[in-house]
């Protein structure tokens, strides 16, 4: 190979490089960002909420519960506690990814979708988590709550495979509509200008 041929294979390879996205559409692709950084941002703080707010019942002064009902619930909440913190854990990586995003070029975009398809399926986990939660609690309050006729062994049965399979359907309903409504149909946009930047 002669350096003609050697400077036409160089030239080549730049010119190969990914192309930049303009600052128009680095604009149009910020305003749906911004939208999910303001939507991530509620939802963690409304998680906090309801944790607290879970706290403050359990601790509330009730002389008929029993300390061993409010000890089984802490530990319960908790351990939801630990499980938020995980997936919390994940969807603050993606946030800081896009407070501070580098919309220069394709793959940089491409990338992000990914990231954003990932963090579908641990949003979806992360809601699902709770049905384990949900059917301990359901639990504790069957063994603590007293009853008028105490409840029989196939009656507690029926109302906890009833509250799993309740709530399961519940929460995965709700997870993929939570997920629609405050995040999907964002990424469905910068999908859409992705597709635009790829036919020019």
């Amino acid at each position: 190979m002669n350096i003609d041929e050697l400077k036409n294979a160089w030239n080549d390879d730049v010119s190969e490089e990914t192309p930049e996205i303009s600052i128009e559409h680095k604009n149009k692709i910020n305003l749906p960002l911004e939208k999910i950084r303001k939507n991530m941002r509620m939802e963690f703080w409304s998680t906090v909420g309801i944790l607290i707010f879970g706290f403050a019942v359990v601790w509330i002064p009730v002389p008929e519960a029993p300390f061993k009902f409010k000890f089984y619930l802490t530990v319960l909440l908790f351990s939801m506690v630990i499980v938020v913190s995980f997936f919390f854990s994940k969807f603050f990586k993606l946030y800081n990814n896009i407070s501070n995003p580098m919309m220069r070029t394709f793959d940089s975009l491409k990338d992000l979708l990914y990231q954003f398809e990932l963090n579908k399926q641990y949003y979806l986990s992360f809601m699902l988590s709770f049905v384990p939660f949900l059917v301990c609690e359901l639990i504790i309050v069957i063994e603590f709550i007293p009853h008028r006729k105490p409840l029989s062994e196939m009656k507690i049965a029926v109302i906890i495979i009833s509250a799993l399979a309740v709530g399961l359907s519940g929460l995965f309903l709700l997870a993929k509509y939570c997920y629609r409504i405050f995040y999907g149909k964002y990424v469905q946009q910068i999908e859409n200008l992705l597709g635009e930047l790829q036919k020019k």
